[in-house]
């Protein structure tokens, strides 16, 4: 892939309000799936305020991609080659850009506000990675103070298989889950619900393409396995997951929901915004070479800067807008894409079309880049001030989390990913 006329910061779209839209110009073209006020879910494009119905324009688009389009969902679509989903993003930029082309496509435009967004895939797995090495270096330095990140970490790009049905997408409720949990003045467990209850700020990054089984993607290859990336917010249950974690891993301190944003920022919408892989110290070991790529390295990184907002329930009533917790970059990850790809497969694990990898939670190396609550108050010692007086060490019931992101580069349109919002329900915060 390549960066084209369809990143080009001039182009204007012929659809009101699109040219100044902050996350949906027609540079962006986002994937994804919607239904309209009494309709069944069809695949669609956001364009500004408004959503284009992919089916029902398919005689206006490349033939190749007519039944992958008449699908419920985009597993289709993103099992077919990375050429024709781009003549795709060829053909609906020359529908939206000229005029001539209004008449046979304004017909097929919703109303955003009137539709109701669905999961953009059939998820048939979903593994999270571990890759945000500040965000395991806080968290360990708070485990382990002397050893925060463990012999493997910068030799292996660390993931586990997560839940794919229990994620979700934006506006679900969290369910604030129960489980044994052990208080640190206690020989024995209780049952009850989570007292620690956290976000973490993630990307997900959706598979295209499938290998098959025994069949390992080399390096070089990886990138054409990516989709296109969405926010991803892996609730945490932090004191369920301290009493369970040992041996094996997390099981329901994250099982019970994982939420992402709705819209698939596409592989070939964020070409500008990729960047050099930020080096590594001169003291950690290199990347093994079946991880190793040059063009990775220099262009697998991605120039994305996003957000973390929380508003509780008292700010709602007393109409405060929502505080910024958080701000980091897409940069601060330790491992590419790609290389999350390769490994995840060098043992000849198969991917499918529509599989979702979570990054792992993104923080930075300094003060107010935390991915997660349990680094911003250091597990409960150091509570978060806000607006309302009010403080907060873990979320409470009725805290809503909103996670924002923008790729941005110099010479070319700023585009978004949309929001990624839960709102905690249920249970006893006790």
């Amino acid at each position: 892939m390549t960066i084209d006329h369809t990143h080009n910061p001039d182009a204007r779209c012929w659809v009101e309000g699109a040219d100044a839209h902050p996350e949906f110009p027609v540079q962006n073209l986002p994937l994804g799936i919607f239904a309209p006020r009494g309709g069944a879910p069809r695949a669609g494009t956001a364009i500004g305020t408004r959503i284009l119905d992919l089916a029902a324009l398919a005689p206006l688009l490349p033939e190749a991609v007519r039944a992958a389009i008449a699908e419920p969902v985009l597993n289709a679509l993103f099992a077919l080659p990375c050429e024709t989903r781009l003549s795709l993003r060829h053909a609906l930029f020359a529908l939206l850009t000229d005029e001539a082309h209004r008449p046979g496509v304004e017909p097929h435009f919703h109303r955003a506000v009137d539709c109701e967004l669905h999961l953009p895939f059939s998820i048939g797995d979903y593994t999270d990675f571990y890759v945000g090495i500040h965000h395991a270096t806080n968290i360990g330095r708070l485990l382990r103070p002397d050893n925060p990140l463990l012999p493997n970490y910068k030799y292996v790009p660390i993931g586990y298989h997560g839940r794919a049905s229990s994620v979700r997408v934006s506006g679900t409720a969290v369910h604030r889950p129960s489980g044994q949990r052990r208080p640190p003045d206690a020989d024995a467990p209780e049952y009850g619900p989570t007292r620690r209850l956290d976000y973490e700020l993630e990307l997900g990054i959706w598979i295209a393409g499938e290998n098959a089984l025994g069949s390992p993607v080399p390096i070089g290859e990886a990138g054409r396995r990516v989709a296109g990336l969405c926010l991803l917010n892996d609730w945490s249950a932090r004191d369920i997951q301290a009493w369970e974690y040992q041996p094996l891993g997390p099981f329901l301190a994250k099982s019970f929901l994982t939420t992402v944003s709705p819209w698939i920022v596409t592989a070939e919408a964020l070409e500008p915004f990729r960047m050099k892989q930020p080096p590594r110290a001169e003291s950690d070991p290199p990347p093994l070479p079946y991880l190793m790529d040059e063009a990775d390295q220099s262009s697998g990184a991605f120039s994305l800067i996003l957000d973390v907002h929380l508003r509780t329930s008292r700010m709602r009533g007393g109409k405060v807008p929502p505080v910024r917790l958080a701000t980091g970059e897409a940069s601060s990850l330790y491992w590419t894409v790609a290389q999350m790809i390769t490994h995840h497969t060098s043992n000849g694990c198969n991917l499918m079309p529509g599989d979702l990898l979570g990054s792992g939670t993104i923080s930075g190396p300094h003060a107010g880049s935390e991915g997660s609550l349990m680094e911003l108050s250091r597990a409960g010692q150091d509570p978060v001030l806000l607006p309302t007086g009010e403080t907060r060490s873990f979320l409470e019931d009725g805290d809503e989390i909103t996670l924002s992101a923008f790729a941005r580069a110099e010479g070319f349109r700023t585009i978004g990913f949309g929001p990624c919002v839960g709102t905690v329900v249920g249970g006893a915060s006790a």
